[in-house]
C-alpha cells in the first residue's frame, strides 16, 4: 500500500476565483471556508472556521470560472502544497495550498 500526499475538503468559497494567465496556460485561485462545530466545556455550541487557499489547473480552470462564485459550496479533492517566495524588500513569504485535481459542485450559494 502506498501512502499518498491526499486531502478532501467541502466548503464555501469566500470569494469569486480569480485567474492568473501564464506562458502555457492559466490558474485559478479562491479560498475555501470548511467550518466544524463543538461543544465547549460551558456546554455552549461553537463554530471554528477554517480557510484553505485553493489552486486550480487545466480543465478545471474553465470549469470553476464558468460555475463557481463567492458562496458556492463545492467539494474537492487534491493535495497539500507548501511554497514559500522572497518578496521585492527581501522578505520570505510562506503559504500552504491545495492543489486540486478533482472538483464537485454542491448546493447553491
Amino acid at each position: 500500500m502506498s501512502l499518498r500526499n491526499r486531502v478532501t475538503l467541502i466548503g464555501r468559497t469566500g470569494k469569486d476565483v480569480e485567474f492568473v494567465k501564464f506562458e502555457n496556460g492559466r490558474i485559478g485561485k479562491v479560498s475555501l471556508a470548511t467550518s466544524d462545530f463543538y461543544t465547549n466545556a460551558l456546554g455552549e455550541k461553537v463554530e471554528e472556521t477554517q480557510w484553505h487557499n485553493l489552486v486550480f489547473f487545466g480543465k478545471t480552470v474553465d470549469i470553476v470560472e464558468k460555475y463557481v462564485e463567492k458562496g458556492k459550496e463545492i467539494a474537492v479533492e487534491g493535495k497539500i502544497v507548501y511554497r514559500s517566495w522572497d518578496d521585492k524588500e527581501g522578505i520570505k513569504h510562506y503559504i500552504t495550498e491545495i492543489r486540486v485535481e478533482e472538483l464537485v459542485l454542491l448546493g447553491g450559494k
